[in-house]
């Protein structure tokens, strides 16, 4: 017995050394070193020994125990709670149920099946409360003669940390072959616990089977993966490991705040758009200020942010304004629209100043200058063609007449065209004689207003020889 109880405390040392973890999955070995109580008194038999768990706890009078390590166990862990051992006691028996006896051995050596409890406690990673059921069967030699039995028990583990843990147990022991009834008997268990067998590769105090970075030291909350830059995501899912961000951004920060993560922002310090990358458009034109030559001023891309020059001021940019220095609405291409009649009048009002030699088609110099307003109407709508239309007074022949209306309204037109620069392809003129006269030809005033070239708009000519009178 001297020998054992070395043994024993040799191997409380090595083990309270070594291993690291409650029985489970993570170490499925455990050895237990215990004292054990024997009681052949509560066990439902006839005198000396008494009813089922009749003073089931009764040092004193039914107890026989050794004051010393007497018990052994070697467990394996199998999964789902259940473990499957082997186990051996030593005792002597001086009390058999409420009788003294000689002294004499008791061995035990047997194994079987527990089922703990725990795992339905707790989660995968375990906790401190281990109560288990146990069945199987052993050998028992009292005073040298063996018998077969069966046992079931109820024991409770209580695991101080990770390797090591105190264990209580109660055995029920009975004798398979009803003649030997004699050997039904309590064993009570109290001791210690040591787990062992985990894999911890990297030795971070998380076992290989539930670490997800098994070769890389790491942390609990992150199932053994390292966060290096502390900002509370793992390493494996961190875009930016070794600088603190946002769990948003996967773990990468965002210095200016814009919702673009810096490894991502062209402009990571100066808050902007995720349209532009991360940078700022200042005046809102879809171009970004680092590549908008007028940063605050809004313009089109293709003029890289700039507005397009506009002289008119007409909305229409100069490149598209077919009349650039002329305001016109973007319908006809940026230039003004036909003249009204009020300015078709007003160009007539011109008109009737212009004279001309007597019987001639030559223009007087008095009149250049409401030839020169006329040009300037007209150029103020490019896009507006016009006619002129010569007439005279009725003297004369008509064939006379109608010649020089002609020669007249077309000396009118070559001057806008060659003298005043407007477009040939903008004016016609025709002569029509004595017709449509606006006054008496009775009288010299009267004549006098006859002679004269009419301006209209190139549409209105239709309407004119229509109704010629």
């Amino acid at each position: 017995m001297k020998h054992l109880s070395k043994i024993l405390l040799l191997m409380v040392f090595v083990f309270s050394s070594t291993f690291v973890s409650a029985q489970d999955n993570n170490n499925p070995w455990a050895v237990g070193i215990e004292t054990n109580v024997v009681d052949f008194y509560p066990v439902g038999a006839s005198s000396p020994q008494g009813s089922l768990f009749s003073k089931f706890v009764d040092l004193e009078d039914h107890w026989n125990y050794v004051p010393a390590a007497s018990k052994l166990s070697l467990m394996r862990y199998l999964g789902s709670g259940f473990s499957v051992g082997i186990e051996g006691s030593v005792n002597k028996i001086d009390k058999f149920g409420d009788q003294e006896v000689d002294k004499f051995s008791y061995y035990s050596a047997g194994g079987g099946l527990q089922y703990s409890f725990k795992h339905l406690i707790y989660d995968e990673m375990g906790g401190w409360f281990d109560p288990y059921l146990s069945a199987g069967a052993n050998s028992t030699w009292l005073d040298g003669k063996a018998e077969f039995l069966g046992t079931v028990g109820l024991g409770f583990n209580f695991w101080i940390n990770d390797h090591f843990g105190l264990t209580i147990s109660s055995t029920y022991n009975g004798a398979f072959n009803h003649n030997y009834t004699n050997y039904n008997h309590f064993q009570h268990s109290a001791g210690i616990k040591f787990a062992f067998g985990g894999v911890d590769t990297d030795g971070d105090g998380i076992y290989d089977k539930y670490d997800d970075c098994p070769n890389e030291p790491g942390l609990p909350e992150f199932n053994g993966c390292p966060d290096t830059d502390g900002d509370g995501i793992p390493d494996h899912l961190d875009e930016c490991p070794n600088e603190p961000g946002l769990p948003e951004f996967d773990g990468c920060p965002d210095t200016d705040g814009d919702g673009v993560p810096d490894h991502l922002d062209e402009c990571p310090t100066e808050p902007g758009l995720p349209e532009h990358d991360g940078c700022p458009d200042t005046d809102g034109d879809g171009v970004p200020d680092h590549l908008d030559d007028c940063p605050e001023e809004a313009g089109p891309k293709e003029n890289n942010g700039c507005p397009w020059p506009d002289r008119d001021g007409d909305g229409i940019p100069d490149h598209l304004d077919d009349c650039p220095d002329l305001p016109g609405p973007e319908s006809n291409n940026g230039c003004p629209e036909e003249p009204e009649a009020p300015v078709v009048k007003k160009l007539n009002d011109y008109s009737r100043s212009i004279e001309f030699d007597l019987s001639k088609a030559t223009i007087r110099p008095e009149s250049y200058d409401a030839l020169e307003s006329i040009a300037e109407v007209m150029k103020k709508y490019p896009t507006a063609d016009f006619h002129l239309a010569g007439f005279t007074d009725s003297t004369g022949s008509a064939a006379i007449n109608e010649k020089l209306s002609n020669e007249r309204a077309k000396s009118v037109r070559d001057y806008l065209v060659d003298k005043l620069g407007i477009k040939s392809d903008r004016l016609t003129s025709k002569g029509y004689g004595p017709k449509n006269p606006i006054a008496t030809n009775k009288t010299e005033e009267g004549r006098q207003k006859n002679r004269r070239v009419e301006i209209m708009l190139k549409k209105d000519k239709e309407d004119l020889e229509k109704n010629m009178k």
